[in-house]
């Protein structure tokens, strides 16, 4: 089954360029020069990744994406622009995208993007996935509380990355030793190692006097949920 990928992008010499390396690639192509055209497009044969610039005539980036993002909240899209400042990068992704990337930029990093975005998508998980006002951005590895930003390690987020899949579960010491640590013997006891980790966690996710999400389910495990087991 071919992959299909919108580009959209108002530089003509940019969008063929783009078009042209994404088909070698083996990928199948639709180009829209401005926002009105990329949303026609996508209704017309929904793709299955839009690599967007923010600067379009008619509807800007940001006015394609909400619409893009109403329609299919799992597509995967890749901004491109010349927009390099923080904020614009923040905006971006807050709005939806799942990267960004700042003109100029070398093909080879795209397409490499591009191949990052689709692995994810087939394997049909979100990429920002949200509890509450908890919200977490795979590409980005970015963790937001409401308006505050929060600082996790690696494990850290692999950890609660798994939690949130898995939000309104309860999910057992053993199965995060298995699928966070990667340890599958229960001869290795971790316990201790994971109930620091989630203290650390909780301490984090729930603090500033937030409503708690972050639950443990006495003799059980570990309940990441609005509600309290």
């Amino acid at each position: 089954m071919s992959v299909h990928i919108l580009v959209v992008e108002d530089d003509r010499k940019i969008a063929a360029a783009l078009a042209a390396g994404l088909r070698r690639d083996g990928l199948e192509v639709a180009v829209a020069h401005d926002g009105v055209a990329a949303i026609e497009l996508a209704r017309a044969e929904p793709p299955d990744l839009v690599v967007l610039d923010l600067m379009l005539p008619r509807t800007d980036g940001l006015g394609v994406l909400e619409t893009l993002r109403r329609r299919d909240p799992r597509l995967p899209v890749l901004i491109i622009s010349a927009r390099d400042a923080l904020d614009d990068r923040i905006k971006g992704l807050d709005a939806g995208a799942d990267d960004y990337l700042v003109k100029p930029f070398a093909f080879s990093e795209v397409a490499a993007r591009v191949r990052a975005l689709l692995r994810r998508g087939h394997a049909g998980e979100p990429l920002r996935l949200r509890c509450a006002d908890l919200v977490l951005d795979v590409v980005a590895r970015r963790v937001t509380r409401g308006e505050r930003e929060v600082e996790l390690t690696a494990r850290e987020f692999e950890l609660l990355e798994y939690l949130m899949r898995h939000r309104d579960e309860t999910v057992s010491r053993h199965t995060l030793a298995r699928e966070v640590w990667k340890i599958e013997s229960r001869a290795t006891p971790i316990d201790n190692v994971i109930e620091v980790h989630i203290a650390r966690l909780r301490r984090k996710i729930d603090a500033a006097g937030a409503a708690p999400l972050l639950h443990t389910v006495r003799g059980v495990g570990y309940l990441l949920a609005e509600r309290e087991p």
